[in-house]
């Protein structure tokens, strides 16, 4: 199965938990910052970090978000960001 470039962004109210994802997250990601993160992953592995933060979050209090990004389209920025096409084919807004 072929991978695939994703976004995954978490809003955790308990830091401890946070940090427990964090964890969780560093070892599927490419890049990312505070609770924003970049991964290269296929719908398996995908599942898998669902299992993975699942055990770890509280759905009355935790959100957790998976986006597929689609390289063939273009990336759009607003604002004094620049647009950089890095080796493993994902947008890279700075």
């Amino acid at each position: 199965m072929d991978r695939r470039p994703a976004v995954i962004a978490y809003d955790i109210a308990d830091a401890r938990v946070r940090r427990a994802a964090l964890r969780i997250l560093r070892e599927w990601r490419l890049d990312g910052q505070r609770s924003v993160h970049e991964c290269l992953i296929n719908a398996q592995e995908a599942a898998e970090l669902f299992v993975q933060l699942g055990e770890t979050l509280d759905p009355a209090t935790d959100r957790l978000l998976l986006a597929w990004l689609n390289t063939r389209r273009p990336a759009l920025a607003r604002g004094r960001g620049r647009i950089a096409y890095t080796v493993v084919r994902l947008w890279d807004l700075r």
